[in-house]
């Protein structure tokens, strides 16, 4: 199972950068955003990042922290190879949200839910705020929009990472 997570993790990470890179409409950069309500727009990427912030939870259960940061490197690796901007801003704010996530979900561990909510909120902002800033998307355009973007996906996603506290036995210590 630990093998599934880490995949999904890894390949959510490249997902997204694709998305970023190849669907939806173009903005200045030439990076592509999608709709995601109340007339605000995201890098088209949103839909798989906020994912990546429950599956992050679901790897660091099941492979430990050094599980987490050691899967980004091949997918930013690969992102490389498409875009290296995207790649280093990728990168950047992925590995910073690992960290920030051991400093939020870890010590709430005990408490599945709650530390799902605290580790994508606190995830979710700390690392758009950093991706956008390193690839050069504006702000003003696309900050509003991923907030709101991952807040959607991640309370879509929440419920699977609570059934892996049923269905996911930790293998690692977290704490």
């Amino acid at each position: 199972m630990r093998f599934l997570w880490l995949s999904l993790y890894g390949l959510s990470v490249v997902g997204a950068n694709f998305m970023i890179l190849h669907v939806g409409q173009v903005i200045p950069g030439g990076t592509h955003v999608l709709p995601v309500g109340f007339g605000l727009v995201a890098p088209s990427g949103v839909y798989l990042a906020a994912f990546v912030l429950v599956l992050r939870d679901l790897v660091q259960r099941t492979s430990g922290r050094l599980g987490g940061l050691a899967i980004i490197i091949p997918g930013i690796g690969i992102t490389a190879l498409m875009d290296p901007r995207i790649a280093l801003a990728s990168g950047t704010a992925f590995a910073l949200g690992e960290l920030l996530d051991f400093a939020v979900y870890t010590p709430l561990s005990r408490r599945l839910s709650l530390a799902l909510l605290a580790s994508c909120a606190a995830g979710a902002v700390l690392d758009s705020f950093l991706f956008l800033l390193i690839a050069g998307i504006p702000l003003q355009i696309a900050l509003p929009g991923t907030l709101l973007g991952k807040g959607w996906v991640a309370l879509l996603a929440w419920p699977l990472g609570l059934l892996g506290r049923r269905f996911v036995p930790v293998r690692v210590a977290v704490a």
